[in-house]
């Protein structure tokens, strides 16, 4: 019986696994490789192409600027999520609302772009609201700012990142809030535990694995926000929101695929250690 299971369980696993190996795995080894040689003629030369990069004042502008991105989307959203998750679990038709959180992670990207753009340039919705504003109480005149040409396009970005990230991180939160035993909560209000201490004691602790799943999810998506600023803005927008995703776009367009190779390792490299420096916290953790 034991061999029949394991036999399944390969049956299910080695096409999954064959499939990382062809498609992510071997590349990746190539690309590895390719951080090693020239260009052009493909000889070996060592480091000299991390020295390149690290040398590159593109590379050290994406790289601050993918790091504050992140460290400034994601508590955001993780916070954010979870006080709307918090109040949609409050209510009895929880459906429909989960339904409209999740639409933005349906619409087309370009979609999503061309209403920020109608929104926030010179001539957008929020400029003329703002004009109108001040025409009624005639405390400013008429407002022309360029959002997108401006460090504010960086805000612009992250407002952009959250909306369309917080259907899934407010499903996972109140898939995490349903599992909590209803006996829990309901002893801890007969013990005299007020909605602060339950959430402190009792709704927080049970909530450390949808909390990891949320991290890593919104950790990885942040990465995927290049599509956004790149329509935005194009290959060279405001040096606020200069990302990783748009060095690498140009180094392929100028076939600098020796640069490109090295970027691409450093930073593989570096996501792999968040992921197993989260991992390891959540394990100290939960020990």
């Amino acid at each position: 019986m034991l061999k029949k299971k394991r036999k399944f369980f390969y049956l299910f696993v080695l096409p999954g696994f064959l499939g990382i190996v062809v498609f992510v795995l071997l590349p990746f080894g190539d690309v590895v490789r390719r951080s090693f040689t020239t260009a052009v003629t493909g000889q070996f030369n060592g480091i000299q192409n991390y020295r390149t990069v690290f040398e590159n004042q593109a590379f050290l502008l994406a790289v601050k600027n993918t790091l504050n991105f992140t460290l400034v989307c994601i508590p955001l959203l993780v916070f954010s999520g979870f006080v709307a998750a918090l109040l949609l679990n409050t209510l009895q038709n929880k459906r429909w609302i989960k339904s409209i959180y999740l639409f933005p992670l349906a619409m087309p990207t370009a979609t999503i772009v061309l209403v920020w753009k109608m929104f926030f340039y010179r001539q957008g919705f929020l400029n003329l609201l703002l004009t109108r504003i001040g025409q009624q109480t005639g405390l400013w005149e008429q407002v022309c700012l360029d959002y997108l040409g401006t460090p504010a396009a960086f805000w612009v970005l992250v407002g952009s990142y959250i909306w369309k990230n917080m259907g899934y991180t407010v499903v996972l939160w109140l898939a995490g809030l349903m599992g909590i035993p209803k006996g829990l909560l309901e002893a801890a209000r007969v013990d005299g535990a007020g909605k602060w201490k339950s959430l402190w004691y009792i709704v927080l602790p049970n909530l450390k694995g949808s909390l990891y799943t949320i991290v890593i999810l919104s950790f990885l998506n942040s990465f995927k926000i290049y599509r956004e600023a790149y329509l935005t803005a194009g290959a060279y927008p405001d040096q606020s929101i200069y990302l990783m995703q748009h060095l690498f776009n140009n180094w392929f367009v100028n076939l600098e695929l020796d640069k490109m190779a090295a970027a691409a390792v450093l930073t593989g490299g570096i996501l792999l250690a968040a992921i197993l420096g989260l991992q390891r916290l959540w394990d100290h953790n939960e020990m």
